[in-house]
Parts: structure tokens; C-alpha cells; sequence
């Protein structure tokens, strides 16, 4: 017994073969004495090549060991005296040497017989045969001639053989003749014709038979067929007749069904219990006749039953009783139906219920054998004792025969014998030996000690206690050697010993002891139990679909019992994985790289312990786009449709979702392919609506979830004839492009939708609500007509009708349009201009009459302009018009971004589809005063230890008198924090201070602004530090030696640097007083000059312009030309990162700097042709005056839709000089609720305190995406607010 003992959980089989045992009879050990048993028998039929030994097996044991002899034919086979014959030391087993003998010689029945002081067993008679495979015998087949259509049947008849041949035919060639439902060779080995054909002609049908045994093949003669016709066999027939066999029953032409095989309506079998039933029936008839099979009165056992031969044989195996009956075969064609009935009777040679089992008895004891058999006829059982018959030998007290049970009583030392049971009938017969031994035994356990059995939670344990004694020992079982294990629910004690846990736990481990007895001693053994944790997969691989090409990944992630070693296999299909690269296998999981059609299929990943096994499975479906479909097929064709058929292409595991047809038209566009329609995916035919006048070609697509799949392969042509139009241009329309004219445009048919050739069309016309008749003219290939001579600007009726060779398509709707506008004749009257502060007018105006506008009414354009300011005589010359445009009918607009103070002259015009009409008279107004712009510079000159001087200018804008400066100033600490300001005002005349009483080292911050009567304007802000206080110095300073007095003058503290793609940023900390400070830098370890830059006052510097992947040397310099000494930073090295390689720059390409100069010279002769017409009086065009930044009320028109587009004047607003900006180019909106949305087509404007507008409103167009382009949109925010600054 293995100590370690596997358990696999849930198999029942293993279960009930290990509870056979257990109740089999005991196994006596050896060393105690006993009658022979055989062990070892050859079969009770042997066949022998003769080319080889025979050998004749018969093994025994016994105690002691047995003898052995033989009989043969039923008498005593002296083995000594025939030196071919050897019997094997220590055994009964014969090996007969028939080399140079004649094989025939040792053909019998043979008998072994093993015998001791105990008793004799006998074996079964077993019948010796030499196998044979005799030569076919001398014939000559004759030719067969048989009429097409006819049965026919070759008979192979081949050489009785030992065993049986297998039969098979084949021609010259040695190719097997291929076998149908027409053609079929029987179980006999004849072939058989349903009915023959003209192919069937030929010389060469050749039986073959091989021997199993000797693998020989014998071969029949061959045999010639010739099938005719009913014509050749007219012609023919006599000469025929007389040479050969002829196959002329019935004239030969389609009949019913009959059998050749079996022969008539019934037939009957015979079949053994437990042998396979073999049924064929062959019918002839034409049609080839099908067969079927049915039981009456009965179904035919699914699980056990197989057709062959194309279904005309039917194979039962392990045939039983049940299986007797009548099978009926159907034969059935178009002509009618055959039937066959099989009458079934089942016989059986003797079998084993019961068969008898050794005995071992203690003096004094009963013991019965019983030789339980069935069969069919009944059995005959005979009794032997010692190989001889029971009624042949001595009588004993206690021995009482009765039929098929021998019972021993009160049997003594001393009376130990085998006994035989035969039982046979005509079909065969069984023996079986049984001994009965009378022995006197203490107990002794046969099972190892210290067994280690080791089993799964929940599963069956069997902890066992193999013992013999005589008398037979009685078993005990404890547990931790405590407690008695009784029999009950959760233990059973089998007759042998075994004790059964039938659900063990974890609980129930520990130590096991049990305890054989009987009256003559005892007897103890100790097992131990382990139970385990289950092997569990928790985390099971998922079906997967996976694109091909593609990785697939199952994850198995499985829980065990730590003391057990597990190992993870994974299968495919139940096999092997492929011994392919692209499979990878981890601890818990199993990867498919590139997935490809042929991994496809069911992966399993088994879990194994030495105890138990989990295992889960998956499917992997392999998925892909789906092959094209095929055989495109045109059918049920009509004028305007067709139906299109088609086979679909491999799904590759993905359904068809739906199908796409498309179409090219060859006559009108070849090599373009069109979606003409979709059907389902289920569908292979599809009802397609055509046009006329195409040379359609078809093909389609299908679809799955992976994608769409290559185009099939085009259809035939399929050509549609002429016919009139279905339909008339589309998008038809009115418009005139100049006075006097009316346009008329559309959108042309394609030649897809023409509908034949000579297409055409018919515009109509007529001027609206006027009842005249229509005006029509016939045109081809164009998309336009022009109606000349119309009065300006009126509604006009227009349709246009399409028209071929075949006819004209249905009647057109009617859609108006305009004749040609011309330019408005007047301006608007009543000009009046209302203004609401320094920098927002408001103008109103008497709207024109409807005659005057001559078109459509676009808007109103006011123009406007700044003459000077009310403080100024002359007038501003440079300034330019500035333009407001406001659509629609209105009568009045506002002006923003006017500056204060200022006098504006102003006029309108109407504006139309052609164009403005002449302006309106002329109005002047003023703006009132407002708060004036920043200073336009601030500055800090001359610093000293204590004091500031400060230098600013006055504002470039004063917008009104100018009153005065107001100037705020705060020190700032290291920190950053801002101190106590102080606030001082100046006059309109002062532009310098000197700031005295301020603290030395000391970093202070300046805000400054001008004021007019209106309030302050926005400030301009500078920084500064005063002077370094050498006695106590405030800053970092260098140290300084002991002894030496600390230096006199500038000082510069930490410098820092930050570096870019080409440019570097240097900061410092300065504390004196000089102006003129540097910064100066070198390429390092390069011996050219220093660079230098002038920084003045600020306190960091930008170099640009240096050259990326380079190191430099800088370093900041203050000079003073009345002091010679040079202060100086220490050196620092900056290194600008490297930059990859870029294409060459443009802009230092001698093409692009030329064309440049072209485009400049152009640009400057167009700028002084400009000059000199506005000097002469001239106008600008309308767009090149439009103000780019306008409030919604003010749209820009556009010429193609009659909206606007943006305009702006030529003058450049730069920012005002000491102001700041954010880097996003917006401006912060001060204490203002003024908006331009509030009054013009323009965003997010500025406004001062008082309203005024921070900067002008007109400026330099920006060169953005709008510039050139004459959009309906408004500019954005963004853009609007950088033209103000």
C-alpha cells in the first residue's frame, strides 16, 4: 500500500472498486500453507503463427509451491519426451518450439493442472490452432456486360481462412474502388451496385483479401464490366449473348426499390449476449434508393448503436436480451418504398452471477460455495474436486451437493481441496477454481504500520486494516488511542476491515489504531489521517473573442492548501498546448501572442495536488473581418429594378451584421463606386431601385463587429434605358448683379440624374404681380441665365425645368428673386448728435424712403472724424475717418471710444447691396473735458544715500486742461512688504522732484498720475533704491578682511540667471548711485572683447540672441565717467541648452528677402498713390474706412450675403508709453459701467472713471485671421482690446 495515498474527490468508480475489494474474499499470505490458485491462464481460443514459438501461459501459487502438468486431447502430454516442448522453471507455462516442425503436429485442446499436498486446480481447456491463409482457388471470371441503369453484384467469394480475412477492392493501380450509397461492399466482401452507370466501364475490379495473422494479401482474378446503353445494346445483343453473362431482366429506366441483400421480405440473426449485432441491407433500384432503420415495437438503443457502409449496416454492441426483436430496413426512392424485417433472437453462453470464492475456515467451521451462472439455453454446472468429478470421489461427512452450491460442515484439519465449478451450454462454457483451507491462525494485520493516508475536506477516507486469521479476526478501531469508533453515520467498519469516513473534516485528523482478534490471539496496527484544504480555482479564464492578430489572455488564479505543491497545466482542446513561442504561460495566468485562426478552440487550465484537482475551461473565438461575398447573380430585371443576389463570404466567427451595395456608373462616372442601399446581414438578395440612362455595375460589402470586409467582385453590366427627367434642378435662384439685370442661377442635374441624353433646361421668367406671360429660353450645359433689360430692383417669378431627348420632367416650383439694385439716390435728413459724455455721443437721423434706397436697405454707415482738440487751433490733419455701420432700418446708433475735449464732424449714408448712396449733410459736435491719460514717462535720476529725484512727462492725451500730478511713494522691506505711503500733488507745469529724508539701502515704489478737472487719469509706477549706507549696510555685502576698512561706492549683491532657447535673463541686487550700469558677457574661453549692454536703473536684463548649446561668461559693470573706478559683479557662467536641429530659417534666405523688398516697394507705390488722391479729394472705398472693432448694434457687410464685414482705418495706435499691458493683450477695466456692448459692435473697451475711453477707438487693423477676409462675424474680445492699446 502506497503510504501516500492520492484522493480525487467526487469519482465514483474509484469508490465503488475499492468497496469490491473490500468485500472479495481473503487473500491467505504466503507463507501459510494453501491449495494451488491460478494466476495466469492463456485464452480458451489460440490461434499461433506458425512462424513463431507457441507458448501456452499457466501460472499458479500455492504453499507450498505447486507442480505442474498437462493434458492434451483429453490424455496425459508428457512434456519430457518431446524436445521441442519446454516448460518454464517454477511454472506450468509451455513454449513449444515449431521451427522445422510441422505446425499441424501441435493443434489440440490443451489442459494445465497445478497441484500440491493441498489440493489441484485445473485451468480451462484451451483450444490450439495454427492460423492459415490459403491461396485464392484457379478461376476465370468471365466478362460482364450489364445494361446502364441495371443492378449488379461481384462476388469475391475469398479463401476460408484462420482468422477470417478482411476484404477490400482496388484496381491496377492498387487505389481502393471509392464506395457510395450506390456503390458498397456487404460484410461478406461482395460489391454491390444499386445501379450501374456508363462510368462504371471497366477491367479492373480486384478482390483482395488479408490475413491478420501471417499479413498476407491474397488477390482474386480481375473482373471486367462493361455497361451499355439501350442503343449499343440493340446493336449487339446477339454476339453478346453468346460470350457472356448478360444482365437483361427489365428494360432499364428509373424503378422502384428492392433488396439484393437480404433476400426477401425476411430474414433471421442470430446474435450472443454481449457480442456486437451487424444488420445490413443493400437495395438496387434508380434512384439510388436511401435506407433507414426502425425496431418495431421498440426504440433503437441510441448509446450503443452506429450506422456504417452509407447506413446500410447497423451496428448494436454489447448485445443483451433486450436487443431481440424484429428490425425492419426501409428502402425508399421517388418511385416508391421496400421493406426488409430482420428477425432478432439473442442467445448467450454461460455467465458469471456469482461466481464461487476461496474459502478459508478454522476446524470445526461451515463454509458454503455457490457456482451462480446464466446463459441461454440454460447452463449444465458440474462439481470437480481436485480436477476430478465430485461424484467420482470418496464421500465426506459434512459435504452436501446442491446444484449450484457445495456446502462444507464442521470440516477438520487436514480436509483442504480445490474445487471445480463448470458450467457450459451449446454456446460455451465457464470454469472457476475455489479452495477451501482449514487453517488455525492468530490475527495478524497485513496493512504497513504508521500508514500516512492523506485526503481532501469533504471528500470519502478509507483508512485500511488488512488482516488474515483462522478463525477469521474481528477489527476494532479507536481513534488518538481513546477513543471506540463505533459504526454510524459518519463512520462505516467494512467486513474487511476498512474504516470509511464518508465526509471527512479537518476535525477528523490525527491518529488511527486498529485491533484484530480472535480466539487465538491479537493484533494492533497504527494509521494516521491528514485532511486538506481543497484545490479551488477562484478566479476562473473567460470566454474570450479576440480580433486576429491580436493577444488573448486567461487568467486562472487558484487558492490550495499550503502543505500540498501544486501544478498548473493548461490545455488546448484537451491536448497539449502547441509547442509554439507566441504561448506564454505564467503562475497564474496563460497569454496568446498574435493571435491566428488556428488557436481557436477550449483552453483548460488544471490545477493539480498529489490529492486533488481543479480545473475550468474557456473558448477562444478567433474573429476577423468577413471575406467578401461571391457569385453575384442579376435576376427579375426591369427597367427600374433589379434583384441581386449573392453566396456570403466566411464570418470568421463574427456574424454578418449587414451587407453594403454599392454601384458604379460607367457611363457617368467609371471608377467611382456609389452606396446605393443596406440589407440585414441574415439576407443574400436585395431589390435595387435604378435609374435611367445608367451602365450600372454592382458589388457588395459585409459587415461584422470586426470591420468591413474587401469588395466582392463586380457584377455583370447592367444597362438602364432613357427616359424624361424626375426631377428639376435644385437651389434655384434670382439675383441681379448690376442694374438692369436679373441672374438666375441653379444647381445642375449630374448625368446620374439626367435620365438620358440631350439634357437641357427651360428657364422661365416673369416679373411678379404683373400678369405677364412667361418669358422662356432653352439652355444647355450651364448653371445660369441672365435676363437682360429689368427696371431696377423688382420681384421677378422665375422656375426652370429639366428636359432630354425623351422628354421633360415634372412641372417646377416657382421662386422669386430681384432684379438688380443700383446706388441709393439721397441721404438721410435731420442729422442731430446728442452727446453723453467726453467719450459717448448718440446720433440720430430721419430714416430715407423706400424709392430712394433703390435695393434692399443694408443699413446706415456714419462717418466721423476728430478735427482737433477745443484746446487746439489748427486742425489734426492726421486723423482719419472713422466708421460706423448699423444694419438693418434704424434712426439712430452711439459713437464710442470719442476722446474728450475734442471737436468731431460727422455725416452718414444709406447703404444697399450695390453700394452707399451720397452722404448727408455734414454735423459738427465737441466732447466735454474727461480725465487725462498716464504720464507719458517717470524716471529716477541721481540717487543718494537719503534722497530720490524723479523727472516725468506730461500725458500725450490731456484730454481737457491739465490741473496737475499727484505722485504716491512706499518703501518696500526685503520681503516684499509695502510701508506707509505718502501722497504728494504738483502743478500742471512741474515734471521734477527731489525727494529728500528717505532711508539709505532702501527700495522704494512710485505711482504717479495726472488730473484735469474730471479726476485723475491712470498711474505710471517706477522703482528705486537709494544709495547703500557703507557704515551699516542693510544688504548682503562680500565679506570683508579684519582690519580693512569696508569699500566706498556701488555694491552689487546676488545675481541670478535663468536661461532659454537663445537668450538668457540676468538679475542683481545694486545699491549705489552710478547711471550708467552694464551688463557684459563672453563666450567662455574665447579671447575676444567684452560684449556690453546698457541696463541703466533696472535691476534684470534679457541678452538675446545667443547662441544655443554655447557657455558664456557674464557679469554686471557700474561706470561713472567722474569716478574711473569700475565696480563689478563676480563672473557667472550661463549655458544655453542645445537645441535640436531645425530647418533652415526662411528668413535668411536670399529669395524670401528679395521678394520682400518687391512686396515693400509695391506697398509704399499704392500708399503714395493713396496720399495723393485723398489730397485731391477723393474717396476711399467704403471697406478700406470700416472700423475693425464695432458693438453689436454695428455689423460690417459682407458683398456676398448683405452682411457686414469688418473695416478699419489706416492710422496706427501704438500703446501710450509707460503704461503696461498684461501679456494676454486684454485691458483690466477700471471703475467703469460704460461697456461697448452697451454701444457699438465691438467687445470689452476700457473706460476711465468718467466714461472716457482709454485709448482711440479707431486703430491699425490687426494682422490676424480676420484681416482680408470679409466676415459676418464680430471681431473677438481679444483682438478688439489690442487694437486699443
Amino acid at each position: 500500500m502506497d503510504r501516500n495515498r492520492k484522493w480525487v474527490p467526487g469519482i465514483g468508480a474509484v469508490l465503488l472498486i475499492l468497496l469490491s475489494h473490500m468485500t472479495s474474499a481473503l487473500e491467505v499470505p504466503l507463507d501459510l500453507p494453501q491449495p494451488p490458485t491460478i494466476t495466469l491462464q492463456s485464452p480458451k481460443d489460440y490461434i499461433f503463427d506458425p512462424r513463431e514459438n507457441i507458448v501456452i501461459h499457466c501460472e499458479a501459487k500455492g504453499k507450498p509451491s505447486p507442480s505442474f502438468s498437462w493434458t492434451r486431447n483429453g490424455t496425459h502430454f508428457d512434456v519430457e519426451k518431446d524436445s521441442k516442448v519446454l516448460m518454464k522453471p517454477g511454472s506450468g507455462t509451455l513454449v513449444i518450439d515449431i521451427s522445422g516442425e510441422k505446425a499441424e503436429a501441435y493443434e489440440g485442446t490443451y489442459q494445465c493442472t497445478a497441484h500440491n499436498e493441498h489440493g489441484t486446480a485445473v485451468s480451462n481447456s484451451i483450444v490450439i490452432r495454427q492460423s492459415r491463409s490459403p491461396l485464392w482457388s484457379k478461376e476465370r471470371n468471365e466478362a460482364i456486360t450489364v445494361q446502364v441503369g441495371a443492378f449488379l453484384v461481384l462476388q469475391c467469394r475469398p479463401p476460408a481462412g484462420l482468422p477470417p480475412p478482411v476484404i477490400f477492392w482496388m484496381d491496377n493501380n492498387f487505389q481502393r474502388l471509392p464506395l457510395d450509397k450506390r456503390v458498397s461492399q456487404a460484410l461478406n466482401g461482395d460489391l454491390y451496385f444499386s445501379n450501374v452507370l456508363p462510368e462504371d466501364t471497366r477491367s479492373d475490379y480486384i478482390c483482395y483479401a488479408r490475413f491478420p495473422h501471417t499479413q498476407t494479401i491474397q488477390q482474386k482474378q480481375p473482373i471486367s464490366v462493361t455497361v451499355l446503353n439501350m442503343e449499343t445494346m440493340n446493336e449487339t445483343v446477339a454476339a453478346l449473348y453468346n460470350i457472356t453473362d448478360f444482365y437483361s431482366d427489365s428494360p432499364e429506366g428509373e424503378r422502384r426499390p428492392g433488396f439484393m441483400l437480404p433476400l426477401g421480405p425476411t430474414s433471421t440473426k442470430m446474435v450472443l449476449r454481449g457480442d456486437t449485432l451487424e444488420l445490413e441491407c443493400i437495395a438496387e433500384g434508380l434512384p439510388t434508393p436511401e435506407i433507414s432503420w426502425t425496431k418495431d415495437g421498440g426504440e433503437l438503443p441510441s448509446s450503443r448503436m452506429s450506422f456504417h457502409n452509407f447506413k446500410k449496416t447497423l451496428k448494436i454492441s454489447d448485445v443483451n436480451e433486450a436487443d431481440a426483436g424484429d428490425y425492419r430496413c426501409t428502402a425508399t426512392n421517388n418511385l416508391g418504398i421496400a421493406h426488409h424485417i430482420i428477425k432478432v433472437t439473442v442467445k448467450a453462453a454461460p455467465f458469471w452471477v456469482s461466481a464461487p470464492r476461496n474459502l478459508i475456515l478454522a476446524p470445526n467451521e461451515t463454509g458454503i460455495l455457490t457456482c451462480r451462472v446464466n446463459g441461454e439455453p440454460k447452463p449444465k454446472i458440474s462439481w470437480f474436486v481436485n480436477g476430478v468429478p465430485i461424484e467420482n470421489v470418496p464421500e465426506e461427512h459434512g459435504r452436501k451437493v446442491e446444484d449450484d452450491t457445495v456446502i462444507l460442515s464442521n470440516v477438520q484439519s487436514g480436509s483442504s481441496a480445490v474445487y471445480q465449478c463448470n458450467a457450459s451450454n451449446e454456446f460455451g462454457y465457464l470454469l472457476a477454481n475455489a479452495f477451501v483451507n482449514v487453517l488455525a491462525e492468530p490475527p495478524r494485520v497485513l496493512t504497513p504500520p504508521n500508514q500516512v493516508y492523506q485526503v481532501i475536506t469533504n471528500s470519502p477516507a478509507l483508512l485500511h486494516c488488512s488482516s488474515f486469521g483462522s478463525p477469521i479476526p474481528t477489527i476494532t478501531w479507536f481513534k488518538d488511542s481513546q477513543t471506540a469508533i463505533k459504526d454510524g453515520d459518519s463512520y462505516v467498519i467494512h467486513e474487511n476491515g476498512t474504516l470509511e469516513i464518508s465526509v471527512a473534516q479537518l476535525l477528523n485528523s490525527g491518529k488511527y489504531t486498529c485491533i484484530a482478534t480472535n480466539n487465538l490471539g491479537i493484533k494492533e496496527n497504527h494509521v494516521f489521517l491528514e485532511v486538506k484544504e481543497p484545490t479551488r480555482i477562484l478566479k476562473q479564464p473567460e470566454y474570450k473573442v479576440v480580433q486576429r492578430g491580436m493577444s488573448a489572455m486567461f487568467e486562472c488564479k487558484v487558492k490550495h492548501d499550503p502543505s500540498l505543491i501544486p501544478t498548473m497545466t493548461w490545455l488546448k482542446d484537451n491536448g497539449e498546448l502547441p509547442d509554439d513561442e507566441r504561448f506564454e504561460v505564467d503562475t497564474d495566468s496563460l497569454t496568446i501572442k498574435d493571435v491566428t485562426d488556428v488557436d481557436e478552440g477550449t483552453y483548460t487550465c488544471i490545477m493539480n495536488t498529489t490529492l486533488d484537482q481543479d480545473s475550468a475551461s474557456a473558448m477562444l473565438t478567433v474573429v476577423e473581418k468577413p471575406d467578401p461575398p461571391s457569385d453575384l447573380e442579376l435576376t427579375d430585371q426591369t427597367e427600374r429594378s433589379v434583384q441581386l443576389t449573392w453566396i456570403p463570404g466566411d464570418e470568421h466567427n463574427s456574424p454578418t451584421q449587414k451587407f453594403l451595395i454599392q454601384y458604379e456608373d460607367l457611363l457617368h462616372q467609371p471608377g467611382v463606386w456609389i452606396n446605393l442601399t443596406e440589407v440585414a446581414g441574415t439576407s443574400t438578395t436585395a431589390q435595387l431601385n435604378l435609374s435611367p440612362y445608367v451602365y450600372y455595375s454592382f458589388r457588395v460589402l459585409a459587415q461584422n463587429r470586426v470591420g468591413h470586409s474587401d469588395p466582392s467582385q463586380p457584377s455583370r453590366q447592367y444597362r438602364t434605358s432613357p427616359a424624361a427627367p424626375d426631377e428639376n434642378p435644385s437651389d434655384v435662384q434670382g439675383v441681379g448683379t448690376e442694374p438692369g439685370n436679373l441672374v438666375i442661377t441653379w444647381t445642375p442635374l449630374t448625368g446620374f440624374q439626367s435620365n438620358g441624353p440631350g439634357l437641357e433646361y427651360r428657364v422661365q421668367w416673369r416679373q411678379k404681380d404683373m400678369d405677364d406671360e412667361w418669358s422662356s429660353k432653352n439652355v444647355a450645359n450651364v448653371s445660369q441665365f441672365i435676363v437682360s433689360g429689368t427696371p431696377t430692383f423688382v420681384p421677378y417669378e422665375i422656375k426652370v425645368q429639366a428636359l432630354n431627348d425623351y422628354g421633360s420632367g415634372p412641372e417646377p416650383e416657382v421662386v422669386t428673386g430681384y432684379s438688380g439694385e443700383d446706388f441709393p439716390v439721397s441721404g438721410p435728413d435731420s442729422v442731430q448728435v446728442m452727446v453723453h459724455n467726453g467719450t459717448l455721443a448718440e446720433v440720430h437721423w430721419e430714416p430715407v424712403l423706400s424709392p430712394s434706397v433703390r435695393g434692399k436697405l443694408q443699413g446706415y454707415k456714419v462717418y466721423y472724424r476728430r478735427e482737433r482738440g477745443l484746446h487746439e487751433t489748427e486742425m489734426d490733419k492726421d486723423q482719419q475717418d472713422q466708421v460706423l455701420t448699423f444694419s438693418g432700418n434704424r434712426s439712430e446708433g452711439r459713437l464710442p471710444g470719442l476722446q474728450p475735449y475734442s471737436l468731431y464732424s460727422l455725416f452718414i449714408t444709406v447703404l444697399n447691396n450695390k453700394g452707399e448712396g451720397p452722404p448727408s449733410t455734414s454735423k459738427t459736435f465737441e466732447t466735454p473735458e474727461g480725465v487725462p491719460g498716464p504720464p507719458s514717462f517717470l524716471k529716477v535720476i541721481n540717487p543718494g544715500l537719503d534722497s530720490l529725484t524723479l523727472e516725468w512727462g506730461s500725458p500725450v492725451n490731456n484730454n481737457g486742461r491739465l490741473t496737475g500730478y499727484t505722485l504716491k511713494y512706499q518703501p518696500v522691506n526685503n520681503t516684499n512688504e509695502l510701508g506707509p505711503a505718502k501722497v504728494m500733488s504738483f502743478l500742471a507745469n512741474d515734471t521734477t522732484v527731489t525727494l529728500g529724508n528717505l532711508n539709505s539701502s532702501m527700495l522704494y515704489k512710485f505711482y504717479l498720475s495726472a488730473k484735469t478737472i474730471k479726476g485723475s487719469g491712470p498711474i505710471i509706477t517706477e522703482e528705486a533704491f537709494t544709495v547703500m549706507d557703507t557704515s551699516e549696510s542693510t544688504r548682503t555685502q562680500p565679506p570683508v578682511e579684519t582690519g580693512k576698512a569696508p569699500p566706498v561706492g556701488p555694491a552689487f549683491g546676488t545675481v541670478n540667471t535663468s536661461v532659454s532657447e537663445d537668450s538668457a535673463v540676468i538679475s542683481w541686487e545694486y545699491f549705489g548711485h552710478h547711471k550708467n550700469v552694464y551688463v557684459e558677457y563672453i563666450v567662455e574661453n574665447s579671447k575676444d572683447d567684452w560684449k556690453k549692454e546698457l541696463v541703466n536703473s533696472s535691476h534684470s536684463h534679457m541678452l538675446k540672441g545667443l547662441k544655443p548649446g554655447t557657455s558664456y561668461k557674464v557679469r554686471v559693470v557700474a561706470r561713472d565717467p567722474a569716478d574711473p573706478t569700475v565696480h563689478s559683479t563676480d563672473e557667472v557662467v550661463v549655458t544655453v541648452p542645445a537645441v535640436p536641429s531645425r530647418q533652415v530659417d526662411i528668413a535668411t534666405q536670399g529669395w524670401f528677402i528679395g521678394l520682400m523688398c518687391a512686396i515693400a516697394l509695391l506697398i509704399l507705390v499704392l500708399l503714395i498713390v493713396c496720399f495723393i488722391k485723398r489730397n485731391k479729394g477723393g474717396k476711399y472705398p467704403v471697406k478700406e474706412k470700416e472700423d475693425a472693432h464695432q458693438d453689436p448694434e454695428i455689423q460690417p457687410m459682407k458683398e456676398d450675403d448683405g452682411t457686414f464685414g469688418e473695416y478699419s482705418d489706416t492710422e496706427d495706435h501704438k500703446p501710450l508709453k509707460g503704461s503696461r499691458t498684461p501679456s494676454n493683450g486684454t485691458v483690466r477695466r477700471d471703475e467703469s459701467d460704460d461697456s461697448l456692448v452697451d454701444y457699438g459692435e465691438g467687445g470689452d473697451g476700457q473706460f476711465n472713471e468718467d466714461g472716457s475711453f482709454i485709448g482711440q477707438y479707431s486703430g491699425k487693423k490687426e494682422k490676424d485671421t480676420h484681416e482680408g477676409n470679409e466676415s459676418s462675424e464680430a471681431p473677438s474680445p481679444v483682438n478688439a482690446m489690442n487694437s486699443f492699446v
